[in-house]
This record gives C-alpha cells, sequence and structure tokens, in this order.
C-alpha cells in the first residue's frame, strides 16, 4: 500500500537559501571582533588607562627607597692591565645582594668598573676600585607605581614587554576601527556618530594648537 502523502506538505515550496551580501557579511565581522577583542583586550585597556593617569602625575606617588652595600671581588677578576671576569662579577653580584634588572651598562676604566643594572622601576649602580676589588653598590627601588609607569612607556622591560605592547597597540586599533564600521550600519546614529567622532578629534587637535608648547 502506497503511503500517503500530505497535500500541505507537498505544496509547501523549499525556502530559498539566502546568501549573505558582502556587506552583510562585513557588519557580521566587524561585530564580532568588535565584541570580542573588546573582552579580550579589556584588561590591556584598562591598565594603559589606569597607568596613563599616574604617568601623568608622577609626583602624586613620588615614593622611593635607595639602600647601599660595600662587599669585595676577587682581586684576579678586577686586575688593572687586564680583562674583567664579567660574567662572574655580575653573577657575584646578583647572588650576593639580589640585584635585579638587565644589565644595561658595563664600563671599564683603567682604575675602575662601572656596572649598571636596570629594571622597570628599579636600578642599582656599583663601582668597582680594580686595585682593591673593593666595590659600592646603590638600589634604588621607586615603588609600585613607578614599574607600572615604567611597563606604560616600555623602559628598561625587555624584548617580551615590548612585544606586549605592540600586540596591545593593534588590538585597540582593531577595536577602533570595527566600532567606526560599525557606526555605518546604523543609519540613525551614522551622522550624529560621525560628527562626535569628528568634533572629538577637533578638540583634541585644537588643545594641542593651543596648549602645547
Amino acid at each position: 500500500m502506497a503511503a500517503e502523502v500530505n497535500p500541505l506538505v507537498a505544496a509547501t515550496p523549499a525556502r530559498p537559501v539566502r546568501v549573505p551580501t558582502p556587506k552583510q557579511r562585513l557588519s557580521t565581522v566587524s561585530r564580532w571582533l568588535h565584541i570580542y577583542l573588546s573582552m579580550v583586550s579589556f584588561a590591556i585597556v584598562f591598565f594603559f588607562a589606569v597607568t596613563g593617569l599616574t604617568l601623568n602625575h608622577a609626583d602624586w606617588f613620588g615614593t622611593q627607597a635607595v639602600s647601599t652595600h660595600r662587599g669585595q671581588l676577587p682581586q684576579e677578576w678586577v686586575a688593572a692591565g687586564g680583562a674583567p671576569a664579567k660574567l662572574e662579577i655580575v653573577e657575584r653580584l646578583r647572588s650576593g645582594h639580589g640585584v635585579r634588572g638587565a644589565l644595561s651598562d658595563f664600563r671599564v676604566d683603567d682604575s675602575q668598573l662601572s656596572i649598571s643594572f636596570k629594571g622597570p622601576g628599579y636600578a642599582a649602580d656599583t663601582f668597582v676600585d680594580r686595585a682593591s676589588g673593593a666595590y659600592d653598590l646603590t638600589e634604588t627601588r621607586m615603588g609600585a607605581v613607578a614599574v607600572l609607569n615604567d611597563l606604560h612607556k616600555g623602559r628598561d622591560t625587555g624584548h617580551a614587554w615590548s612585544w606586549v605592547i605592540d600586540v596591545s597597540a593593534g588590538l585597540m586599533a582593531v577595536v577602533s576601527l570595527t566600532g567606526l564600521i560599525l557606526i555605518l550600519f546604523l543609519k540613525k546614529r551614522l551622522v550624529s556618530g560621525l560628527m562626535t567622532a569628528a568634533v572629538g578629534g577637533m578638540v583634541i587637535y585644537l588643545i594641542y594648537l593651543a596648549f602645547v608648547p
């Protein structure tokens, strides 16, 4: 016995598959990027916003601690007339006094060695007498806010943090551009949105002309 065919089902035409236009695809991709990149970069944007304020008012948080140390290095490491044992000297300073930061300078003179370490919110300078091997070490710790400010500027932070800054800048640029693209699809807000962006840019430019020496 043949199966009965429901005439209503048989008469229902198949719905055509809608292919999104390039404009619709651009809108969808821009919205997706804007939402999720905003979430990914939230911590980054918040960090640079806060440190922009602390950097602009560094005098509000001007605390630092300075400590001095004295010690003695083996004569054969520093004796005048020969090359100093740079690796051994640096490691002795690190292990003996907890010196951190990257080695930024190692100067060799006839009578003295000058060794400097730099890091975010941190500096350590050592002067070694080549005749005796005695040294004076001065450490300067400028506090947590100074560390954050140096991270903001990328000063004495190394190559890895430099990449973090580059990626952060790229993310914020994409978030800004996708936001601009999205406003183009909001017909009721398009003119007012573009005018607001233009006024904001013009205000910044006028402040620069009027007040920046």
